[in-house]
């Protein structure tokens, strides 16, 4: 029954918004069973996640077991929360006890989260590592216990204890912010272009770096574009193809942490520290939607820049209505409706015995792993309506001006 439960709910999950659902065999919380009152997400506030229902969530499959645990880098970004409540709504309502924990940006927390699940009895476990080659020491003692392991969204890097990879093209993410930049820039040369990243401990931000990198190295060696805040990747320019190395010196310089805070902190330095001839029309790669509003809100606010291309990714809420309002240029949509189905049917794929589908491989520096790759899209202002909303990923009512 389970089987076809979940079959109708993979199809069903591609055509509905991000209702937050929380059956009762699901539960959430942000670190071990001790804190789980204390971390009560905004998305299981209104389903009063607490530790009785923990328990009763443990109770509820056949063999008094959890069945699929859950482990997310933070709840302080929207779009971890949207993958929160997919995953307790599609395998909650296909009657599989699971549970999804937040390492609030802590590889300690990470670790004691999978411990937590370990011993609740998962047999699969579900992974965001907030720092890829820190989660190694985690998903060994999964492996250990028995448990497979599925990396969400972020591979972990340095072990062969994992055994599947669920996530987007990230390549393409980064291909398709250079590319959005490199077709909206002004005419002329030595355009002003700044690079912001993501955090050197997140192997996505690495790809997601290459990936535009490989369109927006041939108009910087041109003289196209130049390079305003790096002084690492203006030494490189020449360079088509860069290796981790070399990216993970750059990133050294313009890391954002994926914080909006710091990137607010970074933009504006980074500002100080040019003359005009770097201001007046220019180009931002923004590694995200969080960092691109900071980032984009400095920019604007400097008398000196008269416009700003700004990039970024998650199609998170803010950023849409940013969007529509002219603040931010793009966002790179990545359906977590799409990759959180990915995932479940994974998990359920194993738990039933069965070898999962994947489609190509991921080195992870110690194997190849295997891997479900999802589609992604470039959303703009003249596509907010068709892709966001038309899909219903989002309810038009919850944005002004939208045409």
């Amino acid at each position: 029954m389970k089987k076809k439960v979940l079959s109708f709910l993979l199809a069903a999950t591609m055509v509905m918004g991000l209702a937050t659902g929380c059956g009762s065999s699901s539960s959430t919380s942000e670190g071990s069973d001790s804190s789980d009152d204390a971390a009560t997400t905004e998305a299981a506030a209104a389903d009063d996640a607490s530790d009785s229902s923990d328990d009763a969530a443990a109770s509820s499959s056949a063999d008094g077991e959890l069945q699929v645990g859950i482990v997310l880098p933070t709840k302080d970004e929207p779009r971890w929360l949207q993958d929160q409540a997919k995953f307790e709504e599609i395998l909650g309502d296909a009657g599989f006890t699971n549970q999804v924990l937040f390492s609030q940006g802590s590889s300690s927390t990470e670790k004691t989260n999978v411990e937590t699940l370990i011993s609740k009895g998962i047999k699969v476990l579900i992974i965001c590592p907030h720092d890829d080659a820190a989660a190694a020491a985690a998903v060994q003692e999964a492996r250990d216990a028995g448990v497979k392991v599925i990396s969400y969204d972020r591979l972990i890097t340095g072990t062969d204890a994992v055994d599947y990879y669920v996530t987007f093209d990230s390549k393409a993410v980064g291909a398709a912010q250079g590319q959005y930049l490199i077709d909206n820039a002004p005419e002329g040369s030595d355009i002003p272009l700044y690079l912001f990243a993501g955090a050197a401990t997140d192997n996505n931000a690495f790809i997601f770096f290459e990936g535009a990198w490989s369109v927006l190295q041939p108009k910087i060696a041109d003289g196209t574009f130049k390079i305003a805040n790096s002084d690492e990747a203006e030494a490189l320019k020449d360079k088509a193809e860069l290796s981790r190395e070399e990216i993970g010196k750059i990133i050294g310089q313009i890391t954002t942490d994926w914080d909006f805070n710091v990137a607010k902190s970074k933009a504006e330095a980074n500002l100080t520290a040019v003359g005009a001839d770097m201001k007046g029309d220019v180009l931002v790669l923004a590694p995200n939607d969080g960092t691109a509003r900071s980032i984009a809100d400095v920019f604007a606010s400097d008398k000196d820049v008269s416009s700003y291309v700004v990039t970024g990714q998650d199609s998170e809420k803010a950023s849409v209505q940013y969007i529509i309002d002219g603040k931010q240029s793009m966002t790179v949509f990545k359906d977590t409706r799409t990759l959180a189905a990915d995932s479940v049917a994974m998990a359920v794929d194993i738990l039933d015995g069965k070898e999962p589908a994947t489609d190509s491989t991921y080195d992870n520096g110690n194997i190849e792993v295997p891997a479900k790759q999802t589609d992604i899209n470039v959303v703009t202002k003249d596509n907010v309506k068709e892709v966001l909303i038309d899909s219903g990923y989002y309810e038009a009512s919850e944005f002004t001006g939208l045409e």
